[in-house]
């Protein structure tokens, strides 16, 4: 076989892949706005399967079965969200403080759109409480955990000690304000966590006041 007949041979195992790479990307689509509008326990495997357009022997070929659908549907937001608010800490002008506060504003202005329903991630592990060892809990446990990582590595740069402490501290704040932003349809909850983290960020470090 020579380099074009390897070429053709790509192409072609490309083409036979992208149709099933496509539907798989298309029922992950529909389970996500579902299990986020309407929670995972309201959802059947056959509300995904026609919104996304197959059959439910289609769904099953991609996803062995609904609990591996919901911890893909969680995987598929970890990394955008830790991106996110990634983004917004580093955008933010002024110091730290200004800056963790700064997650706690933006996330305020996403709870006031009309669709918003909460932290996808508590929602789902609340719904699976009594099974702490679902994937979809492990994969909600290794999201805040790589939130929380994260953010006390930026502290730690900042120089504020203890950094991993002061992470949990603001961790508590932020799941605090999107539990109560979501019980009472108030996005001023996230608004106020924010100016306790804020303060609670500047009494690790006066200086940065």
């Amino acid at each position: 076989m020579d380099i074009s007949d390897n070429v053709y041979s790509l192409v072609s195992i490309h083409r036979a892949m992208k149709p099933q790479t496509d539907t798989r990307a298309r029922i992950l689509n529909a389970a996500e706005k579902l299990f986020y509008a309407e929670g995972i326990g309201r959802v059947s495997v056959d509300a995904v399967a026609a919104a996304a357009g197959v059959t439910k022997r289609t769904l099953y070929y991609h996803f062995t079965s609904k609990d591996e659908l919901i911890a893909a549907y969680l995987e598929a937001r970890d990394q955008p969200n830790l991106a996110r608010m990634t983004a917004w800490f580093v955008a933010a002008e002024g110091g730290v403080p200004a800056k963790v506060q700064a997650i706690f504003d933006e996330l305020a202005k996403v709870a006031r759109h009309p669709k918003w329903k909460g932290c996808g991630f508590l929602r789902t592990t609340a719904e699976l409480a009594a099974l702490p060892g679902h994937p979809a809990v492990k994969v909600g446990a290794r999201h805040k955990a790589g939130f929380e990582t994260w953010l006390a590595e930026q502290l730690d740069v900042a120089g504020l000690t203890p950094a991993k402490l002061l992470a949990r501290q603001i961790i508590l704040l932020l799941d605090g304000a999107f539990s109560a932003s979501l019980t009472h349809r108030d996005p001023a909850y996230f608004i106020a966590a924010g100016q306790a983290a804020a303060t609670l960020v500047a009494c690790y470090a006066p200086k940065m006041k």
